[in-house]
């Protein structure tokens, strides 16, 4: 990758798998990372986007100034047209928001050694293209169910159940990640699909 311009990766999973754990591991290998679930929030912490929101649900979604998640999860995930709605409203600021931070980053000197964008949603949006290269995190289904009960999320099963299953995204992605055991292994696997992309 001498003189190019660092890889560009997606890097999605199923909840629970362990994508967060994966985007820090890489963060430690010297690739530059981005979550899209925080460009999310920022953007729900912005005015633009609460006025929008209020507007449309009303004070419930924002009862102290700011975008309850919670609430907003609950209006949305089982409400087809309304998640769509609200896709309407972040997905292409959530764009715009990686467009941005990979030009910045690809403008470094020397630049990383490669851009990292966590999109949990990264086939069901049909973004993959966007990438050169794509990797699924995956991990034992026990380990999953246990990892994103912890969190506690409201609207969990309504989430699972709009994105592909772990093997859809296994079967979609260029690299599978197999996160079942430490972070230091997995940390290592990944440090080896770096050098097998080529940085």
């Amino acid at each position: 990758m001498a003189g190019g311009p660092p890889p560009f990766i997606g890097l999605t999973g199923g909840m629970g798998a362990g994508k967060s754990e994966a985007l820090a591991a890489l963060e430690r290998l010297g690739a530059a990372t981005l979550s899209t679930d925080a460009v999310v929030h920022e953007l729900l912490d912005s005015d633009e986007v609460r006025g929008e929101l209020v507007s449309r649900f009303g004070d419930q979604v924002a009862p102290d100034g700011r975008i309850d998640r919670a609430a907003v999860a609950t209006l949305v995930f089982d409400r087809p047209d309304e998640r769509r709605w609200l896709e309407g409203v972040l997905w292409p600021r959530v764009g715009e928001r990686v467009n941005s931070w990979r030009r910045e980053m690809s403008e470094q000197d020397p630049p990383p050694r490669a851009l990292v964008v966590e999109v949990p949603l990264l086939f069901e949006a049909g973004m993959e293209a966007a990438f050169d290269h794509t990797i699924a995190v995956v991990a034992d289904e026990e380990l999953r169910s246990g990892r994103a009960a912890e969190r506690g999320h409201a609207g969990v099963e309504s989430r699972a159940n709009r994105q592909l299953s772990q093997q859809e995204k296994a079967e979609r992605a260029e690299y599978v990640v197999q996160n079942d055991a430490t972070l230091e292994e997995l940390e290592a696997t990944l440090s080896g699909l770096l050098a097998n992309i080529g940085v």
